[in-house]
């Protein structure tokens, strides 16, 4: 039994000490109006990793669900691992934006604190969400404040206590490198899209290599939001790889999205599954009771097909990506 009262593999230890759960709950997108029910019944079913960000919208929301649990004795502080995350708009007030995120969250400190974008957009006020588009409704790029001084700041936090550990997202293996490079602090996590459609191999395999743990989002492939937002195709609904799913779900009796998260999960990547349905918050943590052989992991190894989902690219007028 790990820490956190389950498998060992519930849990990843960082390169600082610090235990992260393997399994948590993406709050994006989440509606205001149901995050209290629904961060009460996660942590029922044994959640304890929440990953939420200022750009979500609702952080004062879950801090208000947490306060309760915390409350009514349903789960203590120190039991329950909280990430947010840093907005473009604020990479020169990155201690007050963590002040301004802690207060909404009605915490402490936070377990993890990551740079959400490796992209600084002029200053908007803390804790606004403004996409900062300028005349021509492209990204209103700011391109006084490098990353490095960015993350020294980010590093300043662990030293005042307000911060355990901070981490990096949307970051490829050459902005990755660079961060190894430069930090005093070394990044404990890099969040970036990855699932049997884009497997993102070699820079899973690099921040393994450097230590830095990989947390997939949309580790499902796709996902309403994304269709709505970007015009992206699910990955989900893809004929090639429902196919193999499908095989892979009926040979150990679990749905092909246990499958999905599985084969992250002996990956040793973390997966933050967002759902506003109570049976689908069962069905995400049920992943500990099966393992995949490691033929049916090279199977799914050959599925994919290097599609991103993600592109907020689509409405901040440039390909952030390219």
């Amino acid at each position: 039994m790990g820490q956190f009262g389950g498998p060992e593999e519930m849990a990843i230890t960082l390169n600082n000490g610090f235990q992260m759960l393997i399994i948590g709950l993406g709050v994006w997108r989440m509606e205001k109006n149901e995050m209290r029910d629904l961060i009460i019944n996660a942590i029922k079913i044994g959640y304890r990793h929440f990953d939420c960000a200022v750009h979500y919208k609702n952080e004062a929301e879950l801090g208000e669900a947490l306060a309760e649990a915390f409350r009514t004795g349903l789960v203590k502080r120190e039991d329950i691992f909280i990430t947010t995350k840093l907005w473009n708009s604020d990479h020169g007030h990155v201690v007050e934006a963590c002040k301004d995120s802690l207060t909404k969250l009605q915490l402490d400190y936070l377990d993890l604190y990551l740079v959400h974008f490796p992209i600084a957009t002029s200053h908007t006020g803390v804790g606004t969400t403004a996409s900062a588009l300028d005349e021509n409704k492209e990204l209103d790029i700011d391109t006084t404040i490098s990353l490095e001084t960015t993350w020294h700041d980010m590093e300043d936090l662990v030293s005042m206590g307000l911060v355990r550990s901070i981490g990096i997202s949307n970051y490829d293996i050459f902005l990755t490198r660079d961060c190894l490079a430069y930090s005093k602090v070394k990044p404990a996590v890099n969040q970036f899209e990855s699932h049997p459609y884009f497997q993102r191999d070699s820079l899973v395999k690099f921040c393994r290599k450097h230590g830095i743990c990989a947390t997939a989002h949309t580790p499902l492939g796709g996902s309403v939001a994304n269709t709505e937002l970007f015009g992206s195709d699910s990955c989900l609904d893809e004929p090639i790889l429902i196919h193999c799913l499908r095989g892979l779900a009926k040979k150990y009796k679990k749905s092909v999205v246990q499958i999905v998260l599985r084969w992250n999960i002996q990956r040793n990547t973390v997966v933050i599954p967002k759902t506003s349905k109570l049976e689908r918050l069962r069905e995400n943590f049920q992943v500990f009771d099966f393992k995949l052989t490691k033929e049916d992991m090279d199977l799914i190894k050959t599925i994919d097909r290097k599609y991103r989902t993600y592109q907020p690219g689509k409405y901040w007028g440039i390909d952030v990506y390219a």
